[in-house]
Formats: C-alpha cells, sequence, structure tokens
C-alpha cells in the first residue's frame, strides 16, 4: 500500500507546481499579478476623463468611486473563500474575467449609440471578483517556506511599481493618440490574455494535500464561500484579530492622505497634472525598490516582529513631518520614510497572518487583508475630505503620528501573539 501511495504523492506535488514546475509558476505568478496592476491603474487613470466625458459632474465620480470600493470591500473575503476551495487557477481565471467584463463594459460606454453611464456604473459591478493580488499572494504564500514568505510576497511591490508606472503612462498616451476608448481595449484584450495563461499554466491547486482535508472535515458538508462564520472564524483564532486592527488602524491615517491626495496636489502643492503624474511615478519606482528588494534584505537579518515594530515608528515619525511640511520639496523627502513603512506593514502583517493560520485558510486570510484597502476608498472621500476642509492637510500628519505612537507603545509593552512567535 505504502509502495502504491507514495507515486500518488508524487503525483499531488506535481499538480501543486503544475508543468511549469515551482519556481515557473511563481514567475508566472508575478507576471500575471504586474498585467493585472497595470490594467488596474489604466483604468483608474481613464475613469476621470470618461466620467466626464459622459457629463458626470464631481459628486456622481464620488458615487461609482464608493461603489466599486463597497464592492471589492465585500468581494474579498468571499473570493479568498473560493479561491481556498477551487484552487489557484480557478481564482486567477475568475479575477481576470471579472476584469475583462469590466474593461468591455468601460469600452462599450464609450460608444455614443449606449447608455454610457448606466454601463460604467454597470461596469463597477465585476469589482467584486477583481481580485489577483491575493490570489497572487495566496500562489506565493503556498509555495514558500515561513523563511521565504516575507521576500517572495515583499516581490509583488515590484509588479505592483510596474502597474503604477505604465498603466498611468498607456492610458495618457494611448488616449492621447487614439481615443479614450482605445486604452480600455488594451486592458480587455490583456485580462483576457491573463485568463488563458490561467487557464493553461496555472497549477489546479497550489496547496498541499493535506490542505483541502482540513478545509471539509470527513463526514461534513462542503462550506459555503459565502459562509460569514468560516470567515470571521479566521479573525478569532489566537493573536489573528490583534494583527489584523494593526494593519488596519496604521494603515488607515496614510490611506486618507493617499485617497486626498489628488485634491492636496492641486491645492496645496499646487501642482499641473503633469508634475502629479511625476511624483506619482517617483512613488511607484520608490514602491519596487523598497518592497521589492530591500524588505526582503531586512526580513533575512531581522525578524518580522522587528520589522514591524520599526514600520510603526517611522508611520510616526513620518508622520510628525508632514504635520510641518509647507511644499512638494518637503513631501518628496518623505516619501521614502512613508514608502518603507507602508511595505514593510503590508508585507510583514500578510507573512503573519498567513503564518498564524492554516494552509487551507491562506486565501481566505489574504481576502480579509485584501478588504483593507477597499475599505479605506469606501470611508477615506468622505472622511478626508471632511478633516481637510475643516483642518487642512496638517491634519493629516497629527493623525498619523498619534495612531502610530499609541500602536507603537501597544506592540513595544505587549507581544501581539506567541503563536506567532513560535512560527517565526
Amino acid at each position: 500500500m505504502q509502495k502504491v501511495g507514495a507515486p500518488g504523492g508524487q503525483g499531488q506535488a506535481r499538480s501543486r507546481r503544475g508543468a511549469l514546475g515551482r519556481s515557473g509558476v511563481v514567475l508566472l505568478t508575478y507576471v500575471l499579478a504586474a498585467l493585472e496592476l497595470t490594467c488596474l491603474f489604466l483604468q483608474f487613470s481613464s475613469m476621470p476623463y470618461l466620467s466626464r466625458r459622459l457629463g458626470l459632474d464631481s459628486v456622481a465620480f464620488g458615487y461609482q468611486q464608493t461603489m466599486f470600493g463597497v464592492l471589492q470591500l465585500l468581494g474579498g473575503p468571499v473570493f479568498g473563500r473560493f479561491a481556498d476551495q477551487h484552487g489557484a487557477r480557478a481564482a486567477f481565471t475568475l479575477s481576470f474575467l471579472a476584469s475583462s467584463t469590466l474593461y468591455l463594459l468601460l469600452a462599450a460606454a464609450c460608444i455614443p449609440a449606449l447608455p454610457g453611464v448606466a454601463l460604467l456604473f454597470a461596469s463597477r459591478l465585476p469589482g467584486a471578483l477583481m481580485h489577483t493580488l491575493p490570489a497572487a499572494q495566496m500562489v506565493i504564500a503556498d509555495l514558500s517556506t515561513p523563511e521565504e514568505r516575507p521576500a517572495a510576497l515583499g516581490r509583488l511591490g515590484l509588479c505592483f511599481g510596474v502597474g503604477l508606472i505604465f498603466g498611468p503612462l498607456l492610458s495618457g498616451t494611448l488616449s492621447s493618440s487614439c481615443g479614450i476608448q482605445c486604452p480600455l481595449i488594451v486592458a480587455l484584450v490583456v485580462t483576457l490574455l491573463g485568463a488563458l495563461l490561467s487557464v493553461t499554466c496555472i497549477p489546479a491547486s497550489t496547496k498541499e494535500a493535506g490542505a483541502h482535508a482540513e478545509t471539509t472535515p470527513p463526514g461534513k458538508p462542503k462550506a459555503s464561500v459565502f459562509d460569514l462564520k468560516a470567515i470571521t472564524r479566521l479573525l478569532l483564532q489566537p493573536g489573528v484579530l490583534p494583527m489584523f486592527l494593526v494593519k488596519v488602524i496604521c494603515g488607515f491615517p496614510i490611506g486618507l492622505f493617499m485617497v486626498m491626495f489628488s485634491i492636496i496636489s492641486m491645492d496645496f502643492f499646487q501642482l499641473e497634472a503633469a508634475q502629479a503624474g511625476y511624483l506619482m511615478s517617483f512613488f511607484g519606482i520608490l514602491q519596487m525598490v523598497i518592497q521589492g528588494l530591500v524588505i526582503g534584505r531586512l526580513s533575512s537579518h531581522f525578524s518580522e516582529r522587528a520589522l514591524l515594530r520599526a514600520s510603526v515608528l517611522v508611520f510616526s515619525v513620518a508622520g510628525l513631518a508632514m504635520a510641518l511640511m509647507t511644499n512638494v520639496f518637503h513631501f518628496c523627502l518623505l516619501m521614502p520614510g512613508l514608502v518603507f513603512s507602508l511595505c514593510a506593514l503590508n508585507v510583514v502583517t500578510d507573512s503573519i497572518l498567513t503564518k498564524a493560520v492554516s494552509a487551507s485558510d491562506t486565501g481566505a486570510m489574504l481576502g480579509l487583508c485584501a478588504s483593507v484597502q477597499p475599505l479605506t476608498r469606501t470611508l477615506g472621500p468622505t472622511l478626508g475630505g471632511l478633516l481637510y476642509r475643516s483642518f487642512g492637510v496638517p491634519i493629516f500628519g497629527h493623525v498619523q503620528f498619534a495612531v502610530n505612537l499609541v500602536v507603537l507603545l501597544v506592540l513595544w509593552r505587549q507581544p501581539v501573539s506567541r503563536k506567532m512567535d513560535k512560527a517565526q
């Protein structure tokens, strides 16, 4: 019986790696993430111009942005459960097909004979299933050892930087030369290509053979992807909720600032559209270098707990400096510290949280982590606008300084979880 089982185990291991092998699957995962993020930032850059062309004012534009954020917030945990139950191939394919549907609706909204405004709002609906980055994080977490995981997840910052740089660049270039519909059609073709690569090259599952047995115990029916109890159960595991709260609370102040950045760059920094674009490209390059290269090197020399404390400390100091800045040059000096803190916080918390849950739940856990940014995009426009109108730009620095200082004191005096220390 053992001789019969051994080849089966080897076959299961091969199915986890796919025909490309482990390194090939990981490399393709990075490529797919870069393609999706490029198209996503292309869409973000095209949406204001498409909305203006369709006659929408800033309030209506805010409504559809909030709608997109709410749908992604609600869809993240459900998508994570789907990825855990149905595997990496199904998760990538579903995400890319949802993205293709979104870009198809946006391209159709550019046709004068069609109801453009209705199609524009309808295009927000597939956003609930557009979660290629959490799918990529799940694959990286499944195929990397606990020691390799922070560096492997950090390399996804290179993909984010590629999207942040080339997405707006492609949007502006193609819109100027071929019209607003052209970049959306390009994004449609690219996401369809991503779906094809997912179906043909990504293995059906990247989890260990025993992980699926953990998901569905013998004698019990398979839980639904919409099972809220199964999702909240993750947060109630030892040490998970405190670390998740650290991720949400520390990142929320800078998230508010970034949501309001387009207005701040015009009113406070007095930048033109092209200058604001250069500043965002600088942000993207910093993120590529710091998250893709620096975080990985630091994780091999320092513990995750030390990196987490360092990120919160730098966040707090940078917040105090933000409260005192008066021009864009001051902000450029602060950007390396802000980007380091943001990258370290996201990479380290994602790594710790995926280690704190079983292998069968990494997708759901990363889906919960992915809901943090949509939460900021949902609450940010209203709360950030109120703070900016009432107190000006320094209030964002004051809030960031105070919040992160409190979290730093808590982290320093009270360990978050013994279980996470053992995992490290």
